[in-house]
């Protein structure tokens, strides 16, 4: 999975790539010879007392040490250009591919793993492709590099190499066999730790209203002690590998001046030469160490791409059509045609044999018990899912075929729990229509009942709203939603129970000013308070999946005993219907 999540996003950055190659090679090429070019001025300068020559192979030294060093800042600044570019592609096609998810995608992964993928998850992927660019690349040609010229130095003693080397890959790789399980399951337990906190940052008031901080404050601390665990037993392995590596660099060096030294006072080496050896084999080793680095990167970041991977290649179940219809008669219709929708695996459909039809200029009320598949029905419109048989037409179309911003244009919901974003009521409103003046804005909010409230805020329209509108009530919360439906002025008005929030007055003036703004549109509204549907043209009772009746208010009475006793139940306790 990280090889293919690499190739696909590093193609675009192919030349930089080719240039951070090149750069390492000639950088890695100058640090190899440096050692090279000291060995002879010891040999050939300091051992003769030749200044002039140990002036002139130093100025040499200097040259190579700056191209080294002009090279090794370029490769960086090339390969972090790239890291970074690489990470906003990933994060890009994570956001893109969940933007189209339908809401049992979403649910199939939850909304804090999500966030870890395209967050924390993309940052270690991308950490790998940077570490690549400054130390993978070179650590290969330092150590075949490496070899060739402590082999050219002296052949004697390259059988240290041949111990020292595999002694430090092996003594790393079974330090990072072990390591792999544990950062797998970090990533796991962050998930864990980023659901629980996002539960209990969402649901502050109930926690508090129910006096469950206690709980929570355990709940979380069992999440993180989770993490902690899991990482200190990661970070212990990790810790080892520095230690090792030190001490196969040590006995390395006291190895090779013990050896190198006997070879000197027999003659068979120079001391120069013995100094560029040992230099050479601490390169090596280094690029070992280098390469063992990344190995201690590449299972979290392997981790992280299969769940990325696991994203991008999952496939909405609302998929868009191959030949969208793009141009369709505005008349506001919307019809279900023998409509039946089970999720996967479900041992029952949700909802079946559904049909009914909304014109223009009607009101039509969806009622029923909870769980009877009113919200899931609304869902089908602006296909936030599929229906799994029968079809969805609007303007006669079905919706399957529609393009979807021609769908979405004619259509305007208000969902069960209105949501606002962070920003001000302006920006809020205008999120169905940019272009809004705030004339129409002001007009939206009146329709919804929500104009005096507004307008007793100092800042009016520029009042800000906290991320989803926390900082107003539940009541205010579903006026605004409702107004951002109406700035939008579409065709097909869904209200999936919009109206449960508010008291008893403002539910009746309020539908009734909408009566005339949506006369040339059809309504669907999904309600709890038969009060609140009670003139709808056509009323649709749902009972486990299935219609059980449909008509008008006085007709249900008398052929509906779901919708009879409904009414009856909430005439006992005292709700007016």
């Amino acid at each position: 999975m990280l090889i293919r999540l690499l190739r696909t996003h590093l193609r675009p950055y192919g030349r930089p790539l080719a240039a951070v190659v090149a750069l390492q090679f000639v950088g890695t090429m100058a640090s190899l010879y440096l050692p090279s070019l000291n060995a002879d001025i010891i040999d050939r300068g300091v051992a003769r007392g030749d200044t002039g020559y140990i002036m002139r192979i130093g100025g040499w030294m200097l040259l190579v040490s700056l191209v080294q060093i002009a090279c090794s800042i370029a490769a960086v600044y090339l390969g972090a250009r790239t890291a970074m570019g690489f990470g906003r592609d990933v994060r890009a096609a994570v956001f893109g591919r969940v933007n189209s998810f339908s809401a049992r995608e979403v649910a199939r992964f939850g909304a804090p793993s999500l966030i870890t993928r395209n967050t924390n998850d993309v940052q270690q992927v991308q950490m790998l492709v940077l570490m690549s660019c400054t130390m993978l690349v070179a650590a290969p040609i330092m150590s075949v590099g490496g070899v060739v010229m402590a082999l050219r130095e002296d052949a004697g003693l390259s059988w240290l190499l041949l111990v020292s080397v595999p002694a430090l890959a092996v003594a790393l790789g079974l330090i990072i066999r072990r390591m792999v399980p544990g950062f797998r399951l970090m990533q796991t337990r962050i998930d864990t730790v980023n659901r629980v906190l996002r539960e209990q940052i969402t649901g502050i008031r109930v926690v508090r209203a129910f006096v469950r901080e206690p709980y929570e404050t355990r709940r979380f601390a069992t999440a993180n002690a989770d993490l902690t665990e899991t990482a200190l037993r990661t970070g212990r392995l990790m810790a080892l590998i520095f230690p090792v590596v030190m001490l196969v660099l040590n006995v390395s060096s006291v190895a090779v001046l013990w050896f190198g030294a006997q070879r000197v006072d027999a003659g068979e080496i120079q001391v120069g030469a013995l100094t560029a050896f040992l230099q050479y084999l601490m390169q090596i080793l280094m690029a070992v160490m280098m390469a063992t680095f990344m190995l201690m990167i590449v299972p979290r970041a392997s981790v992280c791409a299969e769940r990325i991977v696991e994203v991008l290649d999952t496939d909405s179940s609302v998929v868009p059509p191959t030949s969208p219809v793009t141009e369709v008669a505005a008349r506001g219709d919307l019809e279900l045609r023998d409509v039946r929708f089970q999720y996967p695996g479900a041992s029952a459909p949700v909802l079946h044999a559904i049909s009914f039809r909304a014109t223009a200029g009607s009101t039509t009320a969806v009622i029923g018990s909870t769980g009877s598949g009113k919200t899931t029905l609304l869902s089908l419109v602006p296909r936030l899912v599929d229906a799994t048989d029968g079809a969805v037409l609007v303007d006669g179309v079905d919706v399957r075929h529609l393009a979807p911003d021609e769908l979405w244009r004619r259509i305007g919901l208000v969902p069960q729990r209105p949501y606002l974003f962070s920003g001000t009521i302006a920006s809020n409103l205008r999120y169905g229509n940019p272009d809004a003046t705030d004339a129409e804005l002001w007009t939206a909010l009146e329709i919804a009942q929500a104009r005096d409230f507004v307008a007793e805020l100092p800042e009016g329209l520029d009042a800000p709203i906290a991320q989803g509108g926390t900082n107003v009530s539940g009541g205010q919360r579903q006026r605004l939603a409702i107004a951002r439906a109406l700035v939008r002025r579409p065709e097909i008005y869904l209200f999936d129970d919009s109206f449960s929030a508010l008291d008893l007055g403002t539910d009746a003036r309020l539908r009734a000013a909408l009566r005339p703004v949506t006369a040339d549109a059809a309504v669907v509204i999904v309600a709890q308070r038969v009060s609140t549907i009670i003139d709808a043209d056509q009323i649709i009772v749902l009972e486990g999946g299935g219609i059980v009746g449909m008509g008008r208010h006085a007709e249900l009475l008398e052929d509906c005993p779901t919708y009879a006793e409904i009414v009856a139940s909430q005439q006992t306790t005292g709700v007016p219907a």
